[in-house]
């Protein structure tokens, strides 16, 4: 690590004790701006032995129970690097190299799971009915759909999956480990609109790190550091998914993919369902052709936009449908009928 990053680090760490109350918020939102401060972030992080490690992991977490929302998505900021260099750490059993960075995620994660009050919190995600129009389809794309006894009451139901209470950690061992990890990537992904590029890159990087490291494709990605296998959970890949599908159109589309195909990888080594469902539906549902650069900004997702005017499907039961196919009906017979008096 060079000198002057040591000085830019050793800078940021006085100026904000020294820091009045009332410029905290114009300070929070200046940092993302301040790129060199960010590399040399990094530089610190990725290295287990740098003596400034531990005041660094003690601002950033500062930064977090401080209540100031830019603090805390700058801490955030660097979540996915933190969360290798302790994987990383922990395969090597060094655990003690990687004690100020294990500090900084229990504490993170036992602040996400209380409320202001310090009541555990119970989150809850709603599964979407594909009967009704979201941004990702609309209903008549799956054609018709029978009107039975099951299909009715079960129409406008709407599932709801709850998440927690989660219990708080004291340490973190084998055992809980990736369900506390799994929890802090679910908060990272929850932020990911306000991630800079930076952090997206470091985000695909260790995904494809981690899935890779201790099997025969980590001599085809050519990574060096660490040869030994690092454990990962279902639940965990699937969070890192979320995140990755994420950076496919916002700017990151070859260091996406490169992740991408390495949990599919990885996932089909373990045969876990999960993972191997939603990386293919990611895979099925991209582009033919690869995004001209991966430096162009911010891509969109195209989506078929429900008109403004009212739609009735072809095969909708109406009582105006019924109407005409009786006249219809009524219409042929008395046309048959006049044929035969005529004959």
């Amino acid at each position: 690590m060079l000198a002057v990053d040591t000085g830019v680090v050793e800078e940021w760490l006085s100026e904000f004790k020294t820091l009045p109350e009332a410029s905290i918020s114009s300070y929070a939102a200046s940092l993302k701006d301040k790129t060199a401060l960010i590399s040399s972030l990094y530089k610190v992080i990725q290295d287990p032995q740098s003596e400034l490690l531990e005041p660094v992991c003690h601002q950033l977490f500062e930064f977090y129970r401080s209540g100031e929302e830019q603090l805390l998505r700058f801490t955030l900021h660097f979540l996915p690097e933190l969360m290798w260099c302790y994987l990383a750490v922990s395969a090597s059993r060094d655990l003690q190299s990687s004690g100020c960075i294990e500090a900084l995620l229990r504490g993170v994660y036992n602040l996400e799971i209380v409320d202001k009050e310090g009541h555990n919190k119970v989150l809850s995600f709603t599964i979407p009915s594909l009967s009704k129009p979201s941004v990702y389809h609309e209903p008549s794309s799956f054609g018709s759909i029978a009107l039975t006894e099951g299909a009715l009451s079960q129409h406008g139901l709407s599932r709801v999956v709850y998440s927690g209470p989660h219990p708080q950690r004291e340490m973190l061992t084998a055992q809980n480990r990736f369900e506390v990890l799994t929890f802090l990537l679910l908060c990272y992904n929850a932020a990911l609109s306000y991630m800079p590029a930076v952090s997206l890159q470091s985000l695909c990087q260790i995904c494809s790190r981690i899935c890779v490291c201790g099997y025969p494709r980590q001599q085809v990605r050519k990574y060096k550091g660490v040869n030994s296998r690092i454990p990962v959970s279902s639940e965990f890949m699937v969070q890192m998914l979320t995140g990755i599908y994420y950076a496919f159109y916002n700017g990151e589309w070859d260091l996406a993919r490169k992740a991408m195909d390495d949990i599919l990888y990885r996932a089909q080594l373990e045969l876990y369902p999960e993972p191997l469902l939603v990386a293919n539906a990611i895979k099925a549902s991209l582009p033919q052709g690869a995004m001209k650069s991966n430096k162009e900004g911010t891509r969109c997702i195209q989506v078929e936009i429900t008109p403004t005017s009212s739609r009735i499907s072809r095969n909708a039961v109406t009582s105006m449908s019924i109407r005409g196919h009786r006249w219809k009906r009524h219409g042929e017979k008395t046309g048959d009928e006049n044929v035969t008096e005529s004959v």
